[in-house]
């Protein structure tokens, strides 16, 4: 045996490992969802069972918390994204020497502690505002405090991937677009936007995904309120059920579910674009002939 088969030999296998040790827990998860046992067993199989996705359905409190993960994660969408947005652009219009600052006050919220932050959302929306009977009612809600604890550093994340995307843009765009007689709204509208629909897509499903999966934060910030996170968490301290596997199985299932149908578009979007260059490809062939 050649040294080269050795090396793909044992490459296979280290990958064949590390692929082991990243699905082999959900996989053994997966199976205890479906398991009868009434707690979360692999191992003996004693028979096929979707009872724990009746009872995950009929869970108040689940679904109470589900809920309001998913309304969180919206607002979260709602006002990170615009703010990264705004942001992005600033940094890449401003004087070089001031980025570093600017960058710096922008990304910190990410090196503080989720904890920190959840507990200064309350007592900055409690006391420091002097809110009256009718805006507490309004803001200082559980809700509504994880929305703003949240976006405070959510905002970070979705301003460093617009940037990554907005650093690749061709300013001679704009110039064009101001040279035909077109306003810099427009030009924001129909040149800018359309150039980083990517990156805010990106955006907005990484800002929902840490919205839904945020724990330290949201457990000071959401008050008397569940989300599904801070549910899961108590349900774990009492002892874990094939309840929450069979939650686990669906959110397993909706991101491959997403993951393919995002795959699916980009192909189609790619392959769209590639018979528009060889139409214009065409196009000049032939008015050179």
């Amino acid at each position: 045996m050649s040294s080269s088969k050795v090396a793909r030999a044992m490459l296979g296998f280290y990958i064949a490992l590390f692929l082991l040790y990243l699905f082999g827990p959900l996989m053994v998860m997966s199976i205890t969802a479906f398991n009868t046992p009434n707690y979360p067993q692999a191992l003996p199989f004693e028979g096929f069972t979707l009872e724990w996705f009746g009872k995950l359905w009929e869970h108040r409190l689940m679904m109470e918390g589900l809920q309001n993960s998913i309304i969180i994660g919206i607002g979260v969408v709602v006002i990170s994204v615009p703010i990264g947005l705004a942001a992005s652009i600033i940094m890449n219009q401003i004087y070089h020497r001031a980025r570093g600052l600017f960058y710096l006050v922008t990304v910190s919220p990410l090196l503080t502690p989720g904890v920190i932050i959840g507990i200064s959302t309350v007592i900055f929306w409690k006391d420091a505002l002097g809110l009256t009977d009718f805006t507490k009612a309004t803001f200082y809600k559980g809700i509504v405090l994880s929305i703003l604890g949240q976006s405070s550093f959510v905002a970070a994340y979705c301003l460093l991937i617009i940037m990554a995307r907005l650093t690749r843009f061709d300013r001679a765009q704009e110039e064009a677009a101001l040279d035909l007689g077109a306003s810099y709204p427009q030009v924001f509208w129909h040149v800018l936007l359309p150039f980083l629909k990517p990156a805010l897509l990106s955006a907005s499903v990484i800002a929902f995904l840490s919205s839904f999966e945020n724990f330290n934060t949201t457990t000071f910030a959401i008050l008397a309120d569940k989300t599904l996170v801070t549910v899961l968490a108590g349900e774990a301290r009492q002892g874990t059920t094939p309840v929450l596997s069979a939650l686990a199985v669906i959110i397993i299932g909706l991101s491959l579910l997403g993951a393919l149908i995002y795959e699916v578009l980009k192909r189609r979007e790619d392959a769209a674009a590639e018979r528009m260059k060889e139409n214009a490809r065409l196009a000049e062939r032939g008015e050179a002939a």
